[in-house]
């Protein structure tokens, strides 16, 4: 008992922790002490970014897909009654892609507290509903929707988890998720080492226990599961979160019945650090934060996160700028996939393609610099169609093992721009100064590498043979549109270049940051 109330008092200190972090940084708010980048000040294409002002925290929350249109919802810090709250700001989309802002309707006025994350869910009689940690209550909440296009809300009411014996149960109140198997409802609290409860009725919550039997030898200690979301995917389960210090990650496991708790097998992460950044700290190294997803009409698992601090300085932090939605899958070996969600293809113009495009001058000697700084070992292959656009790039796997080779985008004379390079000696792909694994060693035999990249202005995301997942920023774009590559120690091919301008969806935005629809209520 004496270890139970210890461990509990440490994560009472953990989280008074990150409140007190939050509150730090929302009151000394990163800002640039260098020249202003007038392009990151302009509005993306087609990312969903919040139409005001400085709006963090942005933690994407509760989706649905109810009669045909998507439902988001994201965290904006407001004022309230002479002090600061928090809002879920209400998004529909038709399509994922083309978001229209609704009235806030969860918001302090109804609730009597701010809200943090948590996630959406249908109950028994298919009502939607949301679950989430009630800002000041020291409770984590449930509201109920009136009707499915979420216009009206239910008054919350409190998660009130018991032990087996009717008292109060002593647990962690935090950043809560509500899954359903069979008829029956179970929840779980953020924290270290979260609590499982259940319940028939979404008003009496019994304690099981510990959410997860284990934890992974690839987990650090002091990591917390935060913004989770539980769900089946393909013949397995699968727990999307954060830990605070590090991001984004996720498990893959089984739900074992008979003992109601989740047993993982895999565990890996989504968010990786960049040169610059400490090795832990909330916003400090946590690029791509908080997810949330959704289940498609046609069974798709879309997720989304909040990309916080991917440019230097912090620029993004204020911003609120979702990532692009990205399907994620099992393929047959068990392994994630995670692709660009297809309705981006909708928006593609015209292509432009090229084939056998040769790097004929590599990089030789000891002495050089990778990417180069000077023709012709930096060559140029082409432009970018639009400062809206996307790249896929084909290099056959021959070509491609044991090289180190890239593209550079957005170059200005002197070679500086976006470097997107393999590394085989530390089997890792690098997008600015993030590095995340991915060797051509372990592709399947036959498998080519494919780049699809991205470009939103100065954001650009990047997807490698749907395997893995980087993010980047680069805000003294100045309207570059070069496409440049190299190549270290011997020639080339590149197989194919295809690239298309995107057509914009922001039209929503435009229209939210005049008519400031969503603005929550100040008193």
């Amino acid at each position: 008992m004496v270890v139970v109330m210890l461990k509990r008092m440490v994560w009472s200190l953990v989280l008074l922790g990150i409140i007190t972090r939050w509150g730090a940084l929302l009151a000394h708010e990163p800002k640039s002490d260098g020249p202003s980048n007038e392009g990151i000040d302009q509005p993306l294409h087609f990312h969903l970014m919040h139409p005001g002002e400085e709006s963090m925290p942005g933690d994407p929350n509760a989706a649905f897909y109810l009669d045909g249109t998507y439902h988001l919802h994201y965290i904006l810090r407001h004022p309230w009654q002479g002090r600061q709250s928090f809002s879920f700001v209400h998004v529909t989309s038709p399509d994922l892609l083309h978001w229209t802002w609704q009235k806030t309707k969860l918001q302090p006025s109804l609730t009597g507290h701010g809200m943090f994350s948590g996630t959406g869910f249908l109950t028994k009689d298919n009502r939607p509903a949301v679950i989430y940690h009630g800002e000041s209550s020291g409770r984590n909440q449930i509201a109920i929707a009136e009707n499915r296009q979420l216009s009206a809300w239910q008054k919350p009411f409190p998660v009130d988890v018991r032990d087996k014996d009717g008292v109060p149960a002593n647990i962690n109140h935090w950043d809560p998720d509500c899954f359903r198997i069979g008829d029956t409802y179970y929840a779980i609290s953020g924290g270290p080492n979260p609590p499982l409860f259940k319940s028939d009725d979404l008003q009496t919550w019994t304690l099981v226990g510990d959410f997860m039997a284990h934890e992974l030898p690839n987990v650090t200690i002091g990591e917390d599961v935060s913004c989770p979301n539980f769900f089946p995917i393909g013949d397995k389960w699968m727990l999307l979160c954060i830990s605070h210090p590090l991001g984004c990650r996720y498990y893959l496991g089984d739900w074992d019945a008979e003992r109601q708790q989740f047993v993982p097998e895999v565990h890996q992460r989504m968010n990786w650090k960049r040169d610059e950044q400490v090795v832990w700290g909330l916003f400090q190294r946590t690029d791509f934060f908080a997810p949330e997803s959704v289940l498609t009409p046609d069974g798709r698992r879309v997720m989304w996160a909040w990309l916080t601090t991917a440019g230097p300085k912090g620029e993004l932090l204020n911003k609120t700028v979702q990532s692009l939605p990205r399907e994620l899958s099992l393929r047959d070996d068990g392994t994630l996939r995670i692709a660009p969600v297809r309705e981006l293809e909708s928006l593609r113009g015209e292509s432009i393609v090229m084939e056998n495009i040769v790097l004929a001058q590599p990089l030789t000697g000891h002495g050089g610099h990778a990417p180069p700084n000077q023709r012709p070992l930096l060559q140029a292959i082409g432009t970018l169609p639009s400062e809206a656009c996307e790249l896929r790039v084909t290099v056959n796997r021959r070509e491609a093992n044991r090289k180190l080779f890239g593209l550079v985008l957005f170059a200005d004379e002197h070679g500086n721009g976006l470097p997107i390079l393999f590394r085989p000696e530390t089997g890792t792909i690098r997008v600015g100064s993030t590095e995340a694994p991915f060797a051509v060693s372990d592709l399947p035999e036959g498998e080519d590498i494919e780049l699809r990249i991205f470009v939103d202005r100065y954001l650009v995301e990047v997807f490698v043979n749907d395997r893995q997942t980087l993010v980047a920023a680069f805000p003294s774009y100045g309207n570059r549109r070069e496409v440049n590559a190299f190549t270290v120690g011997a020639p080339t091919t590149i197989q194919r270049l295809e690239a298309w301008p995107l057509q914009p969806t922001n039209a929503g935005y435009l229209h939210a940051k005049e008519n400031r629809v969503w603005e929550p209520q100040a008193e």
